[in-house]
């Protein structure tokens, strides 16, 4: 699978990071150390994945031998039988090792903010936006990823307007952005008292996390203001002016928090959502760019188009990009989402392959 001039480049690039790893200075330094320690934990995934790869070469080749010359004929079945178990699993670990080896968006291993928002369906959309929230939350424990509120809206239905948060841990943004786009849900709602199935959607926003690095925040673009912070209804919830709205200028991008009971720390969390912002209007950009002629059918693109229909009567989850249906709703509103994620990885991959 790989050369075996590469495999020794890996090595030694392996051995001149654990240097690195295990040097206090380079640990004092954050954003360095979390760049190695990623690269440190790849690599070590394909050398691992490569070992087992050349013991299940070295197994068939055994029991090839095994075939050919032993006279003893059940010993022949069980190595043939064998042959066809390891071969599936020689498949599985070579489209693994591809998908690791492979070209990496630069952006995939960043972390991810996560915008919420209902559209239409009134209550309905907020409280979808409110079991979205919670699948995904789900989702990301599975992941042992990092979840924090940034912003939210509440309503009086226990649903929200809109919430924003951010997620850290390892390959966030290469795993969610695939669930950006329009969801659509198909079900009666708790106020409807015909049994009508009513139709509801909200929009998913997936940004990877700028760092300062990326986007530079020049003060003068920015207009800054602060307010009294207030729940639903109007009602004020804090009697300081904590609230921040930002505004940039040249772009005219607003983005408000008000969750925090420190001005501040509202202040830095606003500052976190207005760089990915504007790293995600960069990103389109360039992605329109280099692909003007052709949009990708997978990948964020258009955010306005419907991506996924969840259907309660049916217990039903449709990916329209895909065409992929699943009968276990229930399981993916607990954050069961790797179907889905893995099918549209794999998509996104030939997509970008056949470019």
């Amino acid at each position: 699978m790989i050369s075996s001039e590469k495999i020794k480049s890996l090595k030694e690039e392996l051995e001149k990071l654990k240097v690195d790893i295990y040097d206090p200075a380079k640990m004092s330094d954050r954003k360095y150390y979390s760049k190695i320690s990623k690269r440190f934990k790849l690599l070590e995934e394909i050398l691992n994945h490569n070992s087992e790869l050349e013991k299940l070469k070295a197994t068939i080749a055994e029991n090839d031998e095994i075939i050919a010359n032993e006279s003893d004929a059940e010993l022949k079945e069980m190595a043939t039988e064998e042959n066809i178990e390891v071969a599936k699993e020689l498949e599985k670990l070579t489209e693994k090792l591809k998908d690791l080896v492979a070209p990496r968006d630069p952006n995939d291993d960043k972390n991810a903010i996560v915008e919420i928002r209902a559209g239409t369906g009134g209550d309905e959309a907020a409280l979808f936006v409110s079991d979205l929230y919670r699948m995904y939350s789900y989702f990301a424990e599975k992941k042992n990823w990092k979840q924090t509120i940034i912003s939210s809206n509440a309503t009086g239905v226990g649903g929200y307007k809109e919430i924003i948060f951010s997620l850290s841990g390892d390959d966030v943004f290469g795993t969610m952005r695939f669930e950006s786009g329009v969801h659509r849900v198909q079900r009666v709602p708790v106020t409807e008292s015909q049994g009508r199935v009513h139709t509801s959607a909200i929009s998913v926003a997936v940004l990877p996390e700028a760092e300062d690095v990326d986007i530079e925040l020049v003060e003068s673009d920015l207009k800054i203001d602060v307010y009294r912070a207030s729940g639903h209804g109007g009602q004020s919830v804090n009697t300081t002016d904590s609230a921040v709205r930002i505004t940039h200028l040249p772009t005219g991008l607003v983005v408000t928090c008000q969750d925090e009971k420190s001005q501040l720390k509202n202040k830095n969390k606003a500052l976190k959502v207005l760089r990915s912002r504007l790293l995600d209007l960069e990103i389109a950009k360039h992605e329109a760019e280099i692909s003007a002629t052709r949009k990708s059918q997978v990948g964020t693109g258009d955010r306005s188009a419907k991506i996924r229909t969840y259907n309660f009567p049916q217990s039903r989850v449709t990916d329209h990009r895909i065409n992929l249906t699943s009968y276990k709703l229930n399981n993916i509103l607990l954050g069961e989402l790797d179907e889905f994620v893995d099918a549209l990885k794999l998509a996104y991959k030939n997509e970008m392959l056949s470019k």
